[in-house]
């Protein structure tokens, strides 16, 4: 396994055992119990556990070891018993000048523990903590937790509340000034309007009934994403209803990020079809077509003081748009429709974020080939914004790994712009689900509630951390599309059914899941 060697090679166990209470709730340590610095020492555990005491009320302290297998260097800590344990880790710090700290760290972990997390305590206000993801292909993550310091000291913690047998990994702990966080936590409410129409009932997580915006506003999400389309067969998702929407989400204190498909109906990496108004036209007019379809919806927003926070020019444009004039087969003419599209956003509104969407979280070497050739043509672009889905683009470690290197090698920010997780496999209206058997399921998220919380928040934790502040957050894709009859995923058949009712963010009891409170918690 990819935690531990069982104790075959533990080195620096510390045996010391401490009174009172334990994780959560332990007491401020006196500063003699550990090191007292600045600055942590012993960051990447070479030393064994020299200047990191273990703790634990029930005196499991052997559960905190070091051992061969570091993240950069040669030794690691780990948290594994072949018992159930609860185990602290912790360093405390002092003579710091107060203010603003984040602490980082590369960590793994087999999953499945009541509790295992890094956090930072003791501070001078309040803990703040952020929870291990599953790694069970044995890819190390890092994360990150920032605090608020008052009085020149704080503990870094590193804690397990586990199982027999479950293990945690951690190495190249950092304690830097600064602050970490998500500009953006939102939702696609695209099919709001629609379920609506068609009867939706929504309830807060206590059962009272209310507005799905405002409920999901309440939980803390601060941005509404909208996709337009150009002539819809149903009516939704037109210009019409993006105004609307925008103004409910402006009378809440939400920001808008607007959702060009160029089509009448879904554009994804598998098509990217003309609208019908605009089938016959060539490259030149299509660049016309998009810049004034871009101008319209946008200006039309700005004169109703709705002005768009962001918007995407184009929808997972992996292989282009507008097919065939913009496929990336002939890049010169995606980069002229993409530059139209962003030209007229600015053109609107200079304060206007433009973002440019593709659906590869995992896939750092398409997102590369994308975005070269994107930098090469000239696209002009304020945003990196990536699709990502643990079922369909890869684990967690290769969305870290895509995230951080698009930050560093163009230089903006990036947004998971969709992610989702099931809640249940049950089916509420008799089409078939995406995610629809146990095989097609992320290891360690089981389809709960709990485990679609837990997925969410592993990868807002991901973006979050991503290095130099560049992570903006994450929007989650259509959190109260419910299954409501007539309110299908076919704008020209309202027969058809909704494949996603297992993926929001409300149960089929119409109540929010907890999930939704991770729009709050960063």
């Amino acid at each position: 396994m990819y935690g531990t060697t069982h104790g075959k090679k533990r080195a620096g166990v510390l045996a010391a055992s401490l009174s009172g209470l334990l994780l959560a709730a332990l007491p401020a340590l006196p500063a003699h119990a550990a090191t007292a610095a600045t600055t942590p020492a012993n960051t990447g555990f070479e030393s064994g556990t020299t200047g990191w005491p273990a703790y634990s009320a029930a005196g499991q302290n052997a559960a905190s070891f070091t051992e061969a297998g570091g993240h950069t260097g040669s030794t690691r800590l780990s948290h594994w018993s072949a018992s159930a344990y609860k185990v602290e880790t912790y360093q405390y710090l002092t003579g710091l000048t107060d203010g603003t700290y984040t602490l980082s760290a590369w960590v793994r972990s087999g999953g499945g523990q009541n509790a295992a997390y890094i956090a930072l305590r003791n501070c001078g206000s309040t803990e703040q903590r952020t929870d291990l993801p599953p790694t069970a292909n044995g890819a190390w993550i890092r994360l990150v937790t920032s605090v608020k310091v008052t009085g020149g000291s704080c503990t870094i913690s590193l804690n397990s509340d586990a199982h027999a047998g479950e293990w945690a990994n951690f190495d190249d702990i950092a304690f830097t000034p600064g602050a970490t966080g998500l500009t953006v936590k939102g939702g696609d409410l695209s099919t709001l309007p629609k379920n609506e129409a068609h009867g939706a009932v929504y309830r807060s997580a206590s059962g009272t009934a209310g507005d799905a915006m405002s409920l999901l506003k309440s939980a803390g999400m601060n941005y509404v994403r909208l996709k337009v389309w150009v002539n819809p067969a149903d009516g939704y998702n037109n210009k019409a209803h993006v105004l609307a929407m925008a103004k409910r989400a402006k009378a809440l204190g939400m920001k808008t990020l607007v959702d060009f498909h160029y089509s009448d109906a879904w554009a994804d990496p598998g098509k990217q079809n003309k609208p019908a108004a605009w089938a016959g036209h060539g490259y030149a007019q299509l660049r016309t077509d998009v810049y004034n379809h871009t101008y319209d919806v946008l200006g039309a927003l700005k004169a109703q003081g709705t002005t768009a926070d962001m918007v995407q020019i184009g929808n997972e444009t992996n292989a282009g748009m507008l097919w065939p004039e913009g496929s990336t087969d002939n890049w010169s003419q995606l980069a002229g429709l993409l530059t139209s599209g962003a030209n007229a956003a600015k053109a609107v509104s200079s304060g206007t974020k433009v973002a440019l969407h593709l659906a590869k979280g995992g896939d750092n070497a398409g997102t590369r080939w994308w975005f070269d050739n994107a930098v090469a043509y000239g696209v002009p672009f304020d945003v990196i914004a990536l699709s990502y889905y643990g079922y369909w683009h890869g684990p967690l470690n290769d969305l870290q790994t895509n995230l951080d290197d698009a930050a560093a090698r163009y230089g903006k920010p990036v947004l998971v712009a969709e992610t989702a997780y099931a809640h249940t496999l049950a089916d509420a209206d008799g089409l078939e689900n995406n995610i629809a058997t146990a095989d097609q399921l992320v290891s360690g998220y089981p389809a709960t509630p709990a485990g679609q919380a837990a997925n969410l928040r592993d990868v807002m934790n991901v973006v979050e951390a991503v290095p130099g502040g560049r992570g903006l957050g994450a929007v989650y894709w259509e959190p109260a599309w419910t299954a409501v009859g007539g309110s299908g995923w076919d704008p020209a058949d309202p027969a058809s059914g909704n494949a996603w009712e297992n993926q929001a963010l409300f149960g089929y009891d119409t109540k929010l899941l907890p999930a939704a409170n991770w729009f709050s918690h960063r």
